[in-house]
């Protein structure tokens, strides 16, 4: 029990047992179309940490409270299961990766029932399984069928601690760091399985504009990652070795290219290196791709330019990669920063071709000249190059054409010149060089090479593991031999297992039939429930993770009967928990634990505070003394609603009932609206300020009895989704037998807008007159007066308003009741056409004066005076004057 008096544990067993005992969470299986809320799946690391607690916080909240508003949901759990953590993890404990995952899964699983997430653990998968694991292998067969598998031989990111390949997108900052161990990355050269994404490059980068219910950062992450270039391929003849291919997105710039170069591995590189002591002390030494400058050694060879028949100077320079492009480029260091860069560095010409257009609105066409025909004026590319389009200049019979109309005509006219269009993304190699993962199921036959395992054969089950430094797999040799399924013959089992992004690239589809025997999913069960309504986990996922399910969905999409083509409709990619502004960290020490907060204050005031820190997508500070207010609160509610159970009051349904009913619905509506937008902050802070009027009220007088319980009742049913385990106690407290989980959304018709204005006349007349009282030292006034605006004001602002005269004063001067006020009437116009961009409208007089009088009691209990809300034409003109629309004039009795 916390020393609020809040006994959390006994109040989490209860109803976490009763959860339990009912199987509430379950989602049958012929519900035709869930919402589907889903929370990327952890990694069984051993405990929750922060991260977890506030991801899969956010989706349970959801979950509930979309099945408040009667949906009904979706909302499963499983693990990542598979990993190289895992097996390090094993060998440093001279254990199993099995064993160690398995209580890990255990200890998680039993926290996340600890913090009350309303899973339906029926559906709970695990992909280190061979029940889950078995489809990774038939999912590799099927695409291997369609051809979308190849074993090539690749220069792969090979991490030395892990011994493993990695993933492009695995490897880590500039230092090109392995993403797990912070190791620098090394290159090898290793026979490896791809899956061919490149197939699907132009429909994962054109369908992304389609993912509006994506973040922005993460849809253009996506595209930087595919990285699509239009341009021209074409050919530079280099001396003693013929042809070889260039890509340019800058062909009308081809006059302008001094030099040609190559990567360190292109193979004319490679060959050079064999007899050039100098290229290959530069390759195997000096060659930094992420360096901060250009650097490169020259060449005793040759290119000649196709478009000019010049001879230019060769380099193999280090800016130019091998995967991007061709691995060759022509050097244009007029209109490039990194080859201008590299041409002073080695003393190369620089020369001008493309002019700034001289005259951008014109329409003459292609030949552009200033208007009084002079040619453009060529651009100073001494200190730095000129990037943009423009008009070509020394280039010959291609002098005066812009940009575009040159790049077509070049690429017609140069032999060797076509259309090009050139990726970023490359083929997903999958092959890993660890055990604990999916075995590929390939077997290796000398007379028929490589052969998958038939379907009925599968899964391939992992052997025991064997402690070993090198690949456990290729250390378990009984397990290796086996026969050719072809031929019978004697074979090797495959014992590379498959990247685990291959695991989590469709595990959100097994969940709708996760003991289906015969097949990876239900076909109908995933068309009707796909695809995911609600997805939420790490922006570090954006390209990997994403990309791969992206890529998955499709090709299921094309060849197994899957009616969707994008996996999550709608993503939201939660901040970090920090402490004191850095991420937690277990080598930072600065971990707060889940559990400890659990065991000390409760899961539900751990979920609150998260979720009313910020909105889910921003990082925020975590803060013991927030957690300990947090945990205040909710002691209060619940005193709060003991004591109207024990002692229900007997007040009137007054003018200050009204304001509270007022408020309930206000709450009610902007709550859900913040609910649906998953500004979860938002929406509890609006609940907590209903919570704070409801205490005031019931503090200040005899509260109306229904108007106290229906707002009791809102707050528990708007807390529901992020405290549930109090939630359930309140409102059964209050009288109610179902679950709240089951409990309707409460429900309240209002005028947004006339709520806003309404909220908005209270809180600045409150601040207006804490202003005058602090302004005039007033200790301990005596009566507060607050004057509502006379109506010819009203009159007048709404002329305002709707007035697009260019004299306003004018306009309202020909209104004979505003004309009428004098010298009043031009004070007030001149402020009204002042301010006449800002103006709107307000509630008018007399829902101006009823909203005052009913608030007028907050005034009241504030400074303990009693506070009268008049008309204008109560009060003397001297007071009347200062009242406003929106704005009433107060007077002060001291």
């Amino acid at each position: 029990m916390s020393d609020a008096g809040y006994d959390h544990a006994a109040v989490e067993q209860r109803w976490q047992a009763a959860w339990d005992d009912a199987d509430a969470y379950r989602t049958p299986d012929d519900v035709d179309d869930p919402t589907y809320v889903l929370g990327m799946y952890p990694y069984p690391s051993g405990k929750l940490h922060m991260g977890h607690v506030r991801n899969y916080t956010i989706t349970d909240a959801y979950a509930r409270y979309r099945r408040m508003r009667g949906d009904e949901v979706l909302h499963p759990m499983g693990w990542d299961a598979f990993g190289l953590p895992a097996e390090n993890a094993a060998k440093e404990r001279d254990t199993n990766p099995r064993d160690w995952t398995v209580d890990c899964i255990d200890t998680m699983r039993d926290q996340m029932r600890a913090m009350g997430f309303g899973y339906d653990w029926d559906r709970e998968i695990a992909t280190c399984t061979p029940e889950y694991y078995r489809w990774n292998q038939w999912l590799f067969s099927r695409f291997h069928d369609e051809d979308l598998v190849e074993r090539r031989d690749a220069e792969v990111n090979w991490c030395p601690h892990c011994e493993t390949v990695l993933a492009d997108e695995q490897v880590e900052g500039e230092a090109e760091l392995c993403w797990r161990c912070d190791t620098p990355v090394e290159q090898r050269d290793l026979e490896q399985w791809f899956l061919k994404i490149t197939e699907y490059a132009d429909e994962l980068l054109e369908d992304i504009d389609d993912l509006d219910g994506w973040p922005n950062s993460v849809r253009q992450m996506q595209r930087n990652w595919i990285g699509r270039q239009y341009g021209t391929e074409l050919e530079f003849d280099v001396a003693g070795y013929g042809p070889v291919e260039a890509f340019t997105t800058r062909v009308d710039t081809i006059h302008g290219a001094t030099f040609f170069a190559l990567a360190p591995d292109h193979p004319i590189s490679e060959e050079l290196a064999a007899d050039d002591d100098s290229v290959r002390e530069f390759i195997e030494h000096e060659a930094d791709p992420e360096g901060d400058e250009p650097n490169g050694v020259a060449t005793d060879l040759t290119a000649t330019n196709p478009a000019t028949g010049e001879e230019i100077p060769v380099y193999v320079a280090d800016f130019v990669l091998s995967d991007v492009g061709t691995g060759a480029l022509m050097a244009v260091p007029g209109h490039d920063e990194r080859d201008h860069a590299f041409a002073e560095k080695m003393g190369e010409e620089i020369v001008p071709v493309i002019a700034p257009e001289t005259d951008p609105e014109s329409e003459s066409g292609p030949e552009s000249k200033s208007e009084d025909g002079e040619e453009p004026t060529i651009p100073d590319v001494s200190e730095n190059a000129f990037t943009e389009d423009g008009v070509l200049v020394n280039s010959g019979e291609y002098s005066g054409l812009d940009s575009e109309t040159a790049r077509e005509r070049l690429t017609e006219d140069i032999e060797s010149a076509e259309e090009a269009t050139q990726y970023q993304l490359r083929d997903w190699g999958i092959s890993r060089q660890r055990y604990w993962g999916t075995p590929i199921p390939v077997v290796h036959c000398e007379d028929c090479g490589p052969v998958l395992v038939p379907d009925e054969n599968l899964p391939v089950e992992l052997p025991e593991f064997i402690n070993t430094t090198r690949n456990p797999l290729d250390a378990a040799e009984e397990w290796k031999e086996t026969t050719c399924p072809d031929c019978g013959g004697p074979a090797e089992r495959e014992t590379d297992t498959m990247d685990t992004f291959v695991d989590s690239s469709w595990y959100f589809l097994r969940y709708v039939s996760p003991d289906l025997e015969d097949a990876p999913f239900d076909r109908e069960r995933a068309n009707d429930w796909m695809p995911v309504d609600q997805y939420v986990g790490g922006i570090e996922h954006a390209v990997m993770h994403l990309l791969y399910s992206r890529f998955f969905t499709k090709v299921l999409a094309d060849h197994e009967g899957l009616e969707h083509r994008e996996p999550f409709t709608n993503l939201l990619a939660q901040g970090m928990v920090q402490l004191e502004g850095e991420k937690m960290s277990k080598s930072k020490g600065n971990v707060v634990s889940p559990q400890r907060i659990v065991e000390e204050y409760g899961a539900d005031t751990a979920r609150l505070f998260m979720m009313q820190a910020a909105q889910p997508e921003r990082d925020f500070d975590w803060s013991e003394e927030g957690v300990r207010s947090t945990n205040a609160f909710l002691a209060r509610l619940k005193e709060m609603v003991e004591d109207f159970v024990s002692n229900e009051p007997d007040g009137e349904e007054d003018a200050i009932a009204h304001y509270v009913a007022n408020e309930i619905d206000a709450t009610i509506a902007i709550a859900g609206e913040k609910y649906d937008d998953l500004t979860f902050n938002r929406a509890l802070r609006e609940t907590q300020d209903l919570t704070r009027t409801l205490r005031n009220y019931a503090g200040h007088t005899e509260p109306h009895a229904e108007t106290y319980e229906r707002g009791l009742a809102a707050v528990v049913r708007l807390l529901a989704p992020v405290v549930p385990h109090l939630a359930e106690e309140l409102y059964a407290e209050l009288g109610n037998d179902e679950f709240v989980v089951d409990a309707p959304w409460p429900t309240a018709s209002v005028d947004r807008e006339r709520v806003d204005k309404r909220r908005q006349l209270v809180e600045n007349t409150r601040e207006d007159v804490r202003d005058i009282i602090d302004v005039a030292g007033i200790e301990d006034p005596d009566a507060i007066e607050v004057v509502v605006a006379p109506t010819w004001k009203y009159d007048a602002l709404e002329i305002a308003v709707e007035s697009d005269a260019d004299n306003l004063i004018g306009e309202l001067m020909s209104e004979s009741h505003i004309r009428e006020q004098g010298d009043a009437a031009a004070d007030y116009g001149q402020d009204l056409q002042a301010e006449r961009e800002a103006l709107s409208m307000t509630l008018g007089p007399e829902n101006e004066h009823d909203a005052l009088e009913s608030a007028a009691w907050l005034v009241e209990r504030e400074f303990d005076a009693p506070v009268s809300v008049v008309h204008a034409d109560e009060v003397d003109e001297s007071v009347r004057k200062n009242a406003a629309p929106g704005r009433p004039a107060i007077e002060i009795e001291d």
